[in-house]
């Protein structure tokens, strides 16, 4: 990156201050970046601001919807949901998994 970080919105670009999605790695400084892992809501769920289950809901995420994760952590999926444009967090059981 050359320059200094631009602010972006936490809400609609997946920047925390230890964490960003990779592909703002040419806008902003983290400690550590991520590439996302796209996987797709099997149950409806809702998108939380934090990842504690009491926390606000910020959008409900219907079955199908696709979620872009960036990092998972105590049974909670932290990223993106593309079809509403929000950052936030989901419970993982709610997120398809790959097969082998």
């Amino acid at each position: 990156m050359l320059g200094q970080s631009v602010a972006l919105d936490p809400r609609q670009y997946a920047v925390r201050r230890d964490l960003a999605d990779i592909r703002l790695a040419d806008r902003v400084f983290a400690p550590h970046y991520a590439a996302a892992v796209l996987r797709v809501v099997v149950t409806a769920t809702e998108l939380r601001e934090k990842p504690e289950t009491d926390s606000a809901v910020i959008a409900d995420l219907p079955e199908g919807a696709p979620f872009e994760v960036l990092e998972f952590v105590a049974g909670r999926a932290w990223g993106s949901a593309p079809s509403v444009n929000l950052v936030g967090y989901v419970d993982t059981r709610a997120l398809s998994w790959p097969t082998s």
